[in-house]
Order: C-alpha cells, then structure tokens, then sequence
C-alpha cells in the first residue's frame, strides 16, 4: 500500500531541553508551539513485499547510513504495530532548508508517522500518532495536530503527546523564517540534548517553565502581543544560554543570527513591534501582527546576510494528501 502526508514545521514559543527517557523522547518540560503554514515536508511511503530493503531519499538524495537508521528505526515501529514484515520505499521532500534550525526534523518524522501509518493499514488516533512521531524526534509529536500545540511532559509515553490549544483561525500572528544559510548545523539537536543537564542553569529554568507555559498560554488566549513576544524572545535567550554554558558548550549562532536580534530590537525601539525566536540552530525566526508583516518583510529583505524570508501564518497539522511523489 502506497500513502502521502503533508506535515508542516513547528516553531515554539516556550522550547523543551532535555530528555527524561532518550529512547522515548520523553521531555524535562512541556512546551508550547505554532504549526507553520509555509515550512512543509511532503512524505510519500509504501510498503511492498517485493522490496527486499528500505530504500529512502529526501530531496533528490539518497540519505547516509547514519540518518537512514533513524527512519528505519522509525519504520519498523510502525511495522510492529501493523504486525507486518514489509519492506518500504520512502521518498521525502522539504520546501525549505534542512538541518538549519528550521525543525525539519519535526515536519519530515510528523510527515513520516502520517504517511507510514496510513500505508501499512493502520487507522490511527490523532494522540496516537503524536505519541509515535515522538519517538522518531521529539518536535515532531507538535507537528500532528492542528495550530497553537502544547506538549504534554508526561512521565509515560502515553501520557507525553502533543494537542492543539488554540485553531489555527485563533489568531493571526505571523512567522518569518529567516534563511541565513543552507549549511547543515555540525551538531545535531538530539545530541544536543544529551548534554542539558551540565549547565548550572539548567534547574533554574525547569524550576520556573510551568509557570512560563502558563503565562504564554494566557497570552495567546487573549491575544496580548506584548507580553506574548516578551516571554518567547526571553525564553530562546535562556535556552541558548543553557546551551553556551553547557559542558562541551553548543554554539549555534552565526553573526549574522545576532545581527538580525540587534536589528529587531532596534526596529522596536522605533515602533515596528517584533520579536526574535530561534531552534538549535542559525536561522532565526521573527515574530509580529499580521498589520506589520509587509513592513517587517521589507525590513528583513533589506539586510545583506538575508538569504529568503518564508512568511508563516499558524497553520493545520500532518494530514493525508492524495498526490503521490512515485
């Protein structure tokens, strides 16, 4: 059987670090984030008893052995729910730069889980398959359900998946992914990871990110833009700190990433309200009222080191399509 799924990147507004369980991906903290419309994995997968091995490309490439076991890994637990032996053809395509700091992680598993689920026979809960993009990366579990996600940090795996809060339609802020480079980041986010716990600000963070979460929530319910943009901005700041004050340390800013923080702090000093959010990685997001997005576009558009700007409304989660990549 042969199935294709659409599944859009995720940008958090409160973030999760570190791992209480790594095989299960089970997060420290909950975290709140945003579907975005225009950061999209398309997925095709089918499963075929006369395929003799998984055979997998993104992009046109084939992908390394390394990243190829992740998938794999992926495949036979979808596998062990169909109770099904079949080996798959998995062909996948990003609209925007993986690796980057973009989630493309999150859109390509969330992508994955949809599509693989759906071609080996199996009907699928909303939590469910959030429960198992989890386990192939963390980020993707956010990717399943519909417009403003919070992740659950559950101490189960049943108990740990990711539900919309808010419809897409709640409110209509808007997102621009900033593409400084294409260059894929030298450590991984999941390696990343497993070094949280050695920056001495790590237990100051978990001790106030419930209390955070709530206030984000209650911002997004009320539509308070301010306080909303102060509380994401603040909380990517901490995190990045933890990762530079961790042991080995994680440096994932370019100068240009801060040239574009500099730059939206600077714009709101002037009046055009903004505020920067960033993954592990070097591009950066920005933030702002869909009344201010032509001028901030501009803005952005302006600074020699902006390669694209990708404009993002909050959008729906992984769903089934009926165009096929082969």
């Amino acid at each position: 059987m042969k199935a294709t799924a659409i599944a859009p990147s995720n940008i958090a507004f409160i973030k999760y670090w570190g791992r209480k369980d790594e095989e299960l991906r089970l997060p420290e903290n909950g975290s709140i984030s945003m579907n975005l419309s225009d950061l999209l994995t398309t997925t095709t997968v089918e499963f075929n008893p006369s395929y003799t091995h998984d055979e997998m490309s993104i992009n046109g490439q084939i992908e390394p052995q390394e990243k190829a076991e992740k998938i794999v890994k992926h495949l036979d637990r979808v596998r062990a729910l169909a109770n099904t032996e079949h080996k798959a053809k998995v062909v996948s395509e990003n609209n925007f730069p993986r690796g980057t700091g973009l989630s493309s992680s999150a859109s390509g598993f969330a992508a994955l889980t949809v599509a693989a689920t759906k071609a080996a026979g199996l009907n699928l809960s909303e939590k469910e398959l959030s429960i198992l993009a989890r386990q192939g990366s963390g980020s993707a579990c956010r990717s399943i359900p519909d417009g403003f996600v919070e992740w659950l940090d559950g101490d189960t795996s049943e108990l740990s998946y990711a539900q919309t809060i808010f419809p897409p339609d709640h409110w209509d802020i808007i997102d621009f992914a900033v593409i400084l480079t294409e260059e894929m980041k030298d450590i991984s986010t999941s390696e990343g990871q497993k070094s949280a716990r050695t920056s001495q600000f790590y237990e100051l963070r978990q001790k106030n990110i419930r209390e955070r979460i709530e206030q984000i929530k209650k911002t997004i319910r009320e539509k308070d833009f301010t306080t909303f943009g102060e509380i994401t901005e603040s909380d990517a700041l901490e995190l990045h700190a933890i990762m530079l004050t961790s042991h080995p340390s994680l440096i994932y800013w370019y100068p240009a990433t801060i040239t574009i923080m500099k730059c939206v702090k600077k714009w709101r000093k002037e009046g055009l309200e903004a505020y920067f959010t960033m993954n592990t990685g070097q591009n950066i997001h920005v933030l702002c009222q869909k009344k201010d997005a032509e001028k901030l576009e501009a803005q952005l558009q302006a600074i020699p080191e902006v390669k694209q700007t990708m404009r993002n409304s909050s959008a729906k989660g992984a769903r089934i399509i009926q165009e096929h990549l082969f």
